[in-house]
């Protein structure tokens, strides 16, 4: 069993939109994401300046994610909106980001030219792509670019056996377990999750989802979580979700070939 978990992680999973802004000041984001013990957070939010403002504060703990929506009203239109791929390819020319999305597409969303388009960018500046998405719209993505690299936002919202069988199929999919809590109870790890993590043990990693201002209380609450049911794993284990598996996630997208 590994020991007391005090070990920095990964929230694969935040958004600083604009709502946020003058409830969480950028300092006091920072902040708490400090006092949550943090090694990195991925960040996305609507808009991207609020990933911007956080950056600027603390560079090496932010990492910016380029989500396509300017505002909360684009979450079901984007992906017929051709002004987002001109946005995104000006942002993109900063070269600061690490992935595209969070973004929700489902089933042949994928097929229209803007998320064939968002697909092609990932591949050009060696990002991956953060897709709020079910199995079909995640597989769509993989036959488009079998070589894509998918964090699955939420684990897809689905069971342990259509995870299992996704993460057999495509071993460049990774998985977030942000707005999920059926994997621990009481410090103690769900059985059947305990043998998908020990199937998968390079896919998962933690996560929140601030998509509310209000769920930015929940950031250091979420890690304390975290930390509590990672102690009933190996030790090797405790380190991967805790934060390699994001660490590798990063350089496998910087990695691959165009």
């Amino acid at each position: 069993m590994a020991q007391d978990v005090k070990t920095a992680i990964v929230d694969a999973h935040i958004h600083y939109s604009h709502d946020a802004w003058s409830v969480y000041p950028p300092e006091e984001a920072v902040g708490i994401l400090r006092d949550a013990g943090l090694r990195m957070a991925f960040v996305s939010s609507s808009s991207d300046d609020g990933t911007l403002k956080l950056y600027a504060l603390a560079p090496e703990l932010v990492v910016p994610v380029l989500r396509p929506y300017r505002s909360r009203g684009e979450i079901s239109t984007w992906t017929g909106d051709a002004s987002v791929i001109p946005y995104l390819e000006e942002r993109l020319a900063a070269g600061i980001y690490v992935g595209i999305g969070e973004f929700h597409a489902f089933g042949d969303d994928v097929e229209t030219d803007v998320m064939q388009a968002v697909i092609r960018l990932a591949r050009e500046h060696r990002l991956f792509l953060h897709a709020h998405s079910d199995a079909d719209a995640v597989e769509r993505i993989f036959a488009t670019d079998p070589d894509a690299r998918v964090l699955w936002a939420h684990s897809g919202f689905t069971g342990v056996e259509e995870i299992r069988r996704m993460l057999s199929s495509y071993p460049n999919l990774w998985a977030d377990l942000a707005f999920r809590s059926e994997h621990a109870r009481n410090g103690v790890v769900d059985p059947e999750w305990r043998a998908l993590f020990e199937e998968f043990p390079d896919r998962f990693m933690p996560g929140t989802d601030t998509f509310t201002p209000e769920r930015w209380y929940y950031v250091r609450e979420q890690a304390a979580w975290t930390r509590e049911w990672l102690k009933d794993l190996p030790p090797e284990l405790v380190e991967n979700i805790a934060w390699r598996n994001a660490e590798n996630l990063i350089q496998s997208a910087k990695s691959r070939e165009n």
